[in-house]
């Protein structure tokens, strides 16, 4: 963890822990007072409610009892049960909560030196890219002598009322609570990032090879201490709170405790005959109500199951709200999931580690088109560059990239009726392999990747792309709305990723005496054919170099092929108009590179815009002889700098 923690509003917890010790008097928060005001913004709780100290509710209060467990949380009267499922994710990793619950030992009640204890706790959350520390007091609300929010099974035992008192803080009230999404608080919790999978939409309860594919990804992140919950969405057949014939609860947020592959059958000496089972466990956050289908608590199927594989498994039978299903069932009657993905960043790591990158943007208006960033999404064509850009490498033959884009936690706006997240997304493009200035128009640049458009706090996408340079743009579905974002991008190896901000080339002192750019190029090379085979094979192992006035770039190499697909893009600046663009093809060989022909681009007034087939020539200008091969090519110029 950083080890920079910003303090939400500038309280320091030692600092006023030590002036109620010195006072004798218990801590009071001036910045979230027991009072309504706290509690709710517009729907007053039915009954009179008492702000109450632990050591009012019970005799030996304390922070833990018997340690931290996902069996400690009941919800409560608040609709929070997505922040309940979240805790209960959260206690199964130990890491992980004591970042969210740090110096535990030192936090908990003492009853040897009870002057040591002033009513004060601290409590960590990763908001918006940043570690925040969050101080409260022990006042909680009460209704008839009893905690009404969330609360341990335990009489005595306060860690997680405490807690949710902290995010409500964070949040501006209790009721800001009422109803928001488990990835959020896991988000908030770890640092980790969340994604969202519509198991309808996705037909995984329908198709088993995606159902596999699934079953694995959701395998591989619980092994590596991600985080997962599942809800089933209210619809106009189904009422939020309603029990399903299956005992299973709508609208409500099921944290994932354990995924595992279950084999039934006898283990023979030289064979193993055995029936597989893909399982799931979940947990509802009420500590009751539990699914009554194949593989519940009292089922028959579990007499298939050895008392050896039941005692590795945890099955316990009592109604604790914690339940076995297999994972069919499971793709069937559940329609959402919520994925948090604790990415590896470390180097000193036996799994696979990640390239992080982070950057922190806003969308803001501007009545300057050049200066606009708040351009809506890619059906807004006019305006849509006008957003924020972000250019990255990707340096291998092809990587996996993960991509999240979240929004500031807008709940802390419920009061004034702007809590909803915007709907947010991002389009990413592949473009020219040296540009190093915003785009301004979509020419020869490739769209590779589309986020889904959605109203919730993050967007993930996760893709494989090939070897070159791409440009992401965050954006909101409509214009010109103003907020602020963070970026992460995870790539195998560094991507250099950063924010477009000029439009072109600047005016400095040296423009004066070395000329500044007068028009600007862009091509495509598309593709070759009939080249000169090279080897024994009758192949060639084919790239290409471009060069304009002092600049090459060079594509990767096609192996094997004398009619390669190069679909290299490239742009240039240049300060004398008549200077040629040359395409040269050569083969890579070990020793030495051979020439394998070029193209001149001779400069003409305006470039026919539409692809065009070039004959391959030897070394020379137009006029030298012609080689075997012709390449096509795509080119776009303007005078405009700032037009491309």
């Amino acid at each position: 963890m950083s080890s920079s923690v910003q303090l939400f509003r500038d309280q320091k917890y030692h600092e006023l822990k030590g002036q109620c010790i010195q006072q004798r008097q218990l801590f009071e928060d001036p910045e979230f007072p027991a009072s309504d005001g706290s509690l709710f913004y517009q729907s007053a709780p039915p009954k009179k409610v008492e702000w109450k100290r632990p050591k009012d509710l019970c005799e030996d209060p304390h922070m833990f009892v018997n340690g931290i467990s996902s069996h400690d949380l009941h919800q409560g009267t608040l609709g929070n049960c997505w922040f309940v499922a979240a805790c209960s994710c959260l206690a199964l990793r130990k890491h992980l909560w004591q970042q969210v619950i740090p110096d535990f030992k030192e936090q908990e009640w003492d009853p040897k030196n009870p002057e040591k204890y002033a009513g004060i706790f601290r409590f960590r959350f990763w908001c918006f890219g940043e570690w925040t520390e969050v101080v409260v007091d022990d006042l909680l609300p009460t209704v008839d002598g009893k905690l009404i929010y969330c609360h341990s099974n335990v009489k005595n035992e306060f860690w997680s009322a405490l807690l949710e008192k902290a995010y409500a803080k964070l949040a501006g009230s209790y009721e800001a609570l009422d109803g928001g999404s488990a990835a959020d608080a896991i988000v908030d919790f770890t640092g980790a990032v969340a994604e969202s999978i519509d198991l309808v939409q996705g037909k995984y309860g329908e198709i088993i090879s995606e159902q596999m594919k699934l079953f694995e990804d959701l395998m591989k992140v619980h092994r590596r201490g991600g985080l997962i919950s599942c809800s089933i969405a209210a619809s106009s057949g189904r009422a939020s709170e309603v029990e399903t014939e299956m005992g299973l609860v709508v609208g409500h947020a099921y944290s994932v405790t354990a995924i595992r592959k279950l084999r039934l059958g006898e283990r023979l000496v030289f064979s193993f005959k055995a029936e597989k089972l893909f399982m799931i466990r979940l947990r509802n956050p009420w500590g009751k109500k539990e699914w009554n289908g194949a593989w519940s608590d009292n089922s028959e199927e579990w007499k298939k199951v050895s008392n050896s594989e039941r005692k590795s498994l945890g099955l316990t039978l009592e109604n604790d709200g914690e339940f076995w299903m297999t994972f069919e069932d499971w793709c069937k009657n559940f329609t959402d999931v919520d994925i948090c993905r604790i990415v590896n960043t470390s180097y000193f790591s036996i799994h696979k580690t990640w390239e992080k990158k982070m950057m922190t943007g806003a969308w803001t208006k501007d009545p300057e088109p050049l200066l606009n960033r708040s351009g809506g999404c890619f059906d807004n064509r006019e305006t849509f560059l006008q957003n924020p850009q972000y250019i990255f490498d990707v340096k291998k033959t092809e990587d996996k990239v993960l991509v999240s884009l979240q929004q500031e936690d807008r709940r802390k706006y419920k009061k004034e009726g702007k809590g909803d997240s915007i709907p947010i997304g991002f389009e990413i493009f592949k473009v020219e392999d040296n540009r190093s200035y915003r785009l301004h128009k979509l020419t020869v640049q490739e769209r590779v990747a589309t986020s889904q458009y959605i109203n919730t706090r993050t967007v993930f996408l996760k893709r494989i792309l090939q070897q070159g340079r791409y440009i992401l743009i965050p954006t909101t579905y409509h214009p010109g709305i103003i907020t602020d974002f963070i970026l992460r991008l995870f790539t195998d190896v560094p991507s250099k990723l950063r924010e477009l901000k000029a439009d072109k080339p600047q005016m400095t002192c040296w423009s004066l005496l070395c000329g500044y750019p007068r028009k600007v190029i862009q091509i495509k090379i598309h593709s070759a054919e009939g080249l000169q085979k090279q080897d024994r094979s009758g192949g060639a192992d084919p790239y290409v170099l471009i060069k304009c006035e002092n600049q090459t770039v060079r594509s990767p190499v096609q192996h094997d092929t004398t009619s390669p697909v190069f679909n290299t893009q490239v742009i240039f600046y240049k300060k004398n108009i008549d200077s040629p663009v040359i395409i040269q093809v050569w083969n890579s060989n070990i020793l030495c590179d051979q020439f394998l022909g070029q193209a001149v681009l001779a400069p003409s007034p305006s470039d026919p815009r539409e692809q065009q087939t070039l004959q391959l020539r030897g070394r020379g200008g137009q006029d030298a002889a012609e080689v075997p091969g012709h390449i096509t090519i795509k080119v776009c110029s303007s005078d405009d700098l700032a037009e491309l």
